[in-house]
């Protein structure tokens, strides 16, 4: 996840190293944004979309409404647990970071910036250095995560709709006008075609009738 957020503090030396770096990204990145979204479009389901249901079906709130307030709701809860208490975590833990610093590296990191002038655990003196790693790789994770979900959540509001609309390319109504005229055309072309070839058919399978000549009624009726 360090690659990821791009500190930069640890990189390739050797050319194999940097040849596999390549390879390594090339067929990680695309791996990892699948996987977080398959995560994400799983978490959104019953995060989100089930919630606001829920309130929208079972107290009859306006779905629009509920939307909003549960999507304020979620990014006060994502950022109190992912920006705010890590923040105060890091002021302790680490000893040359005070809370804005503390703040700073975690919008840096769950941001995918990773400008890499704040690493933790990089101090001599730091206890339970390979814990403390792996801690902050889970936090990088799940954090990343939960930022993902709280966009898509905002994403799928009604009003962030109507405004993505005005980003829209319009198509020119005469030319689908044209097209919808051309389709219309061609089916009805065909439609007529294909009624045609069933009315010829139906005249071959018909048996010959046998017409009477002209003089055999003229006998009959001098008869």
């Amino acid at each position: 996840l360090f690659s990821v957020a791009g500190y930069g503090h640890t990189v390739p030396l050797s050319d194999g190293g940097k040849a596999f770096c390549i390879i390594y990204s090339v067929i990680g990145i695309p791996f990892t944004l699948l996987f977080l979204t398959a995560v994400v479009q799983r978490l959104i389901v019953c995060v989100t979309r089930r919630p606001v249901l829920y309130f929208h079906v079972r107290w009859g709130f306006s779905k629009q409404v509920v939307a909003i307030i549960h999507a304020i709701v979620l990014g006060f809860v994502a950022v109190s647990f992912f920006f705010l208490i890590p923040a105060a975590i890091f002021s302790v833990v680490e000893d040359d970071w005070n809370f804005l610093e503390s703040f700073y590296f975690c919008f840096i990191s769950l941001s995918t910036i990773g400008l890499g002038d704040y690493v933790p655990g990089e101090g001599c003196n730091q206890k339970f250095r390979e814990l403390y790693k792996i801690g902050i790789t889970c936090y990088l994770l799940f954090g990343l995560i939960a930022m993902l979900v709280v966009l898509e959540t905002f994403c799928e509001l009604h009003e962030l709709k109507k405004f993505r609309k005005l980003f829209y390319v319009k198509k020119d109504k005469e030319e689908d006008q044209v097209h919808i005229m051309e389709h219309d055309q061609l089916s009805f072309s065909s439609i007529s075609d294909q009624a045609a070839s069933m009315k010829d058919d139906q005249k071959a399978n018909e048996p010959f009738v046998t017409s009477q000549s002209p003089t055999s009624n003229d006998s009959s009726l001098n008869n």
